[in-house]
Order: structure tokens, then C-alpha cells, then sequence
């Protein structure tokens, strides 16, 4: 029951970013706006994380099955994407390397911040 009412939580959320989506006339597609919305009532202590912690982490777990029916997909449309696969293949590896790079960049910058931060309130 516990786990029910956690999964059912997170499609509210989802579900609320759906109907900003309709209403905001914004490119941004509305799985943003539902994670926005979460992260915001995580952060204002409106959701605790408890509310939350185990569906999320079995959607995190399950996460990969989501993405064969992107690949099929993909198979499907072979034909379209056969003139310019080597494109695709280069801008994929090219933006994975350079999100990468700023992730671990920022990363490191915030644990510099933080550390600085510990240390001038010693």
C-alpha cells in the first residue's frame, strides 16, 4: 500500500505537469514541469522524501526497459535515418562527451563552494 500511495504521488506530479504544459505555451515538455514541480515541493518540505524514496528508486531501477521502445523506434525507421546515421552518431558521442565534461566541471565547482563554505564557518 505504502508503495501505491508513493507511485501515485509521483503521477500526481507528472499529471500536474501535464496540465502546465497545456497552459504555459512554452517548448518544454511537460515530464519537465512535473520534475520541477517535484524537486520544488521536495526542496519547500511540502513532499518529504519518504513520500517518495522507494517508487522513485524502483523507477530508477526499471529505468532502462523504458528506452526499447525508443530503439525499436529507431530499427523502424532505419530507412529515414540510414543517409544520415554517421551524422547522428557523431552529434550523440560529441554531446554525451561535452555533457560530460560541464557535469563534471559543475560538479566540482560545487564541492569547491561547499568545501570553502565548511571551511570558513570553522
Amino acid at each position: 500500500m505504502k508503495f501505491l500511495k508513493q507511485f501515485s504521488l509521483i503521477l500526481l506530479f507528472s499529471f500536474l505537469g501535464e496540465v502546465l504544459h497545456v497552459w504555459i505555451p512554452l517548448p518544454i515538455p511537460a515530464s519537465v514541469y512535473g520534475l520541477v514541480l517535484l524537486l520544488a515541493a521536495l526542496i519547500l518540505g511540502i513532499c518529504k522524501l519518504e513520500h517518495v524514496k522507494n517508487a522513485a528508486e524502483f523507477l530508477i531501477e526499471i529505468m532502462p526497459v523504458m528506452f526499447i521502445p525508443a530503439a525499436v523506434g529507431i530499427l523502424t525507421t532505419w530507412e529515414l535515418l540510414r543517409p544520415v546515421w554517421i551524422q547522428v552518431v557523431l552529434i550523440t558521442v560529441i554531446t554525451t562527451v561535452l555533457v560530460m565534461v560541464v557535469t563534471g566541471r559543475v560538479t566540482q565547482a560545487v564541492l569547491e563552494k561547499n568545501k570553502r563554505k565548511d571551511e570558513e564557518e570553522k
